[in-house]
C-alpha cells in the first residue's frame, strides 16, 4: 500500500528532476523524429516550451489528480497558436507519447520505494487526458482557422468581382495560400438554393477538382477563381459538374491579380448575359460573348469587340469595310451587296474572305455576321462621335 509520505517523496522527486526529463525528451525527439530536427530554431523552443509544460503538467496532475484536466491545457499555452500549423496533430501525439516514454522509464528512479505501479498508473491516466486534451485543441485551432479563412476568401472574392485591387489584396489572397500563375474563372449558378452544409459540400467538391480554387457563393451565383498549371478547358471540364443548370461562362485567360479581376468581371457579366444567346455552348468563353455583353451594359466588352472586330478592318485600308459595311446593310446578301457596290458577287466574296484571314470572323457565318454587325454599329457610333468633337 502506498502511503501519504511515499506519494510526497515521490513527488519531491519528480519536482526536483523536471529540467532533466524535459531535456531527455528533446534529445528523444531530435533521434527518433526527422521532421523534428528539420523545424526552425523558433518551432523548435517551441515544442521545447510544450515539453517542458508538459512535465511541469504531470508533475502537477500527480501532486492533485482531481486538477489534471485543468493542468492539462497548461501545456499548450505554452506554445503560440501558430504551433498547430507548424506541427500536425499527428506530430504532436509523437511528442506526447515522447515524454510520456521518458517519465515512464525514469520512474523507477524517481518514485519512492514502493511507489513505482502507482507512478506509472500515473503516467498512463495522464496521458490519456493529454491525448484528448490535444485533439481538442486541434479541432478548436482548426475551427477557428477555419472561420477566419472562410471570412477572407469571402473579402478576397468580392474584391476581385467587384474589380477593385488595392495593396492589400496581394496580401490577403497569399494568406489564403494563393500563388500568382495561370488561373481561370468560371462563373455560373448552383443546383438550387444551398444551406450551410450544402455550400461547405460543394467547397470541399470544388477544390477537389481544383485544389486551392477561391470560391464565391453569392445567392444562386456560383464564382469559382482556380489556379492551374495544367490546361484551362482541363480545368474547366473538371468543374462543370460543380454547377446547377444554365449557363457556364469562362473568364479570359489570367495571371496576375488584375488580370484575374478583370477576367471574374467579365465572366460574371458574361453569366448575365448569356441568356441572349439560345445556342450559346456550355461552358462558353466570355469573350465569345461580346455582344451580348454589351446589351448589359459592359462598357469593357464594347471597347473590346470594337478593338478586336472593327478597327482591324478599318486599319487595313482598301475596301474591306466598306465591303463589310455594306453586305451587312444589305441582309447579308452577296447579290445586292455586289449590285450596291458595282462589283462582281466573287469580289465581294474575296474581300469577306480576307476579313475572316484578319480577324477570325467570318461574315458568311450567321453566328460571327452577327458580332460584326454589332462591332461595325459600335465603330461607327465611336467615329461619329469623335469627329463631332
Amino acid at each position: 500500500m502506498v502511503t501519504a509520505e511515499m506519494r510526497a517523496e515521490t513527488l519531491r522527486r519528480l519536482r526536483a528532476g523536471t529540467g532533466r526529463l524535459a531535456t531527455a525528451a528533446l534529445k528523444s525527439l531530435d533521434a527518433e523524429y526527422p521532421w523534428f530536427r528539420e523545424l526552425p530554431a523558433r518551432e523548435r523552443s517551441w515544442v521545447g516550451g510544450v515539453a517542458q509544460a508538459g512535465i511541469n503538467s504531470f508533475v502537477a496532475y500527480f501532486a492533485d489528480p482531481q486538477a489534471g484536466h485543468r493542468g492539462t491545457y497548461e501545456m499548450f499555452s505554452a506554445a503560440p497558436p501558430e504551433l498547430t500549423r507548424s506541427i500536425s496533430l499527428q506530430h504532436t501525439v509523437s511528442i506526447v507519447r515522447t515524454y510520456v516514454a521518458i517519465v515512464e522509464s525514469h520512474s523507477d528512479e524517481f518514485a519512492a520505494p514502493g511507489a513505482e505501479a502507482l507512478l506509472r498508473e500515473s503516467i498512463l491516466r495522464y496521458s490519456r487526458e493529454i491525448a484528448f486534451s490535444a485533439a481538442e485543441v486541434y479541432a478548436r485551432a482548426a475551427e477557428s482557422r477555419g472561420a477566419w479563412d472562410a471570412r477572407l476568401e469571402a473579402l478576397v472574392v468580392d474584391a476581385l468581382v467587384r474589380g477593385e485591387v488595392d495593396d492589400d489584396l496581394p496580401s490577403r489572397a497569399a494568406a489564403l495560400g494563393w500563388k500568382t500563375g495561370p488561373t481561370v474563372v468560371v462563373v455560373g449558378r448552383t443546383d438550387g438554393p444551398l444551406g450551410e452544409v450544402q455550400s461547405a459540400e460543394l467547397r470541399r467538391s470544388i477544390r477537389r477538382a481544383a485544389p486551392g480554387a477561391l470560391v464565391g457563393i453569392h445567392g444562386e451565383d456560383l464564382v469559382v477563381i482556380a489556379r492551374s498549371d495544367s490546361r484551362g478547358d482541363a480545368v474547366t471540364e473538371s468543374l462543370l459538374s460543380s454547377f446547377g443548370p444554365g449557363p457556364v461562362v469562362v473568364g479570359p485567360p489570367a495571371v496576375t491579380l488584375v488580370e484575374v479581376a478583370r477576367s471574374t468581371r467579365a465572366a460574371i457579366n458574361g453569366a448575365a448575359a448569356a441568356p441572349a444567346w439560345a445556342l450559346a455552348p456550355r461552358p462558353v468563353g466570355a469573350d465569345d460573348l461580346l455582344p451580348e455583353r454589351v446589351l448589359v451594359g459592359d462598357a469593357a466588352a464594347a471597347d473590346r469587340l470594337i478593338a478586336v472586330a472593327y478597327d482591324p478592318i478599318a486599319a487595313a485600308g482598301g475596301s474591306l469595310r466598306e465591303t463589310v459595311a455594306t453586305f451587312l446593310d444589305c441582309g447579308r446578301s452577296l447579290e445586292l451587296a455586289s449590285r450596291t457596290m458595282f462589283v462582281h458577287a466573287n469580289t465581294v466574296r474575296y474581300r469577306l474572305k480576307k476579313v475572316a484571314e484578319l480577324t477570325g470572323w467570318d461574315v458568311l457565318s450567321t453566328r460571327d455576321a452577327h458580332v460584326l454587325e454589332t462591332a461595325f454599329a459600335l465603330g461607327r457610333l465611336r467615329d461619329a462621335n469623335s469627329h463631332r468633337l
